[in-house]
């Protein structure tokens, strides 16, 4: 007995400032996530002015917890990189995910501070945890 194969993950990105447009097709999981981190953290470094990130996942057929992980890390990434993240054209299983977890309002909240940086660029202040 056999299982079906693995879905093509497809990521594609387009960066039309002020915004990033990243586009997922695929299961985003464990085999996955990385992935998709890894592109969003390389635009934000590679490109000045970011306000904007959009996630669109018209193409999305899976998602499972290790992805959930991912998205909450690209939403610290662009943060700290001052922008907004935005979970377009979500699927279904995407929507189930978010309820289930209430976690939609929190991805999806206006960076604080307001201002794009350069990702990786020092805001002056100090951690979480920091002591003077």
């Amino acid at each position: 007995m056999t299982g079906l194969p693995p879905t093509e993950f497809v990521l594609v990105a387009r960066h039309e400032p002020p915004a990033l447009t990243v586009r997922v097709a695929g299961e985003l999981d464990y085999d996955t996530s990385e992935d998709l981190v890894g592109a969003v953290v390389e635009h934000l470094s590679e490109a000045a002015q970011i306000h904007d990130v959009h996630l669109d996942f018209s193409g999305l057929t899976w998602i499972d917890s290790t992805g959930l992980s991912a998205l909450l890390t690209v939403h610290r990434h662009v943060g700290a990189a001052g922008a907004t993240l935005h979970l377009d054209n979500r699927p279904g299983v995407l929507e189930r995910m978010l309820h289930m977890t209430n976690v939609l309002d929190h991805l999806t909240a206006p960076a604080a501070g307001g201002q794009a940086r350069r990702f990786g660029e020092d805001d002056g202040t100090a951690g979480a945890g920091a002591t003077s």
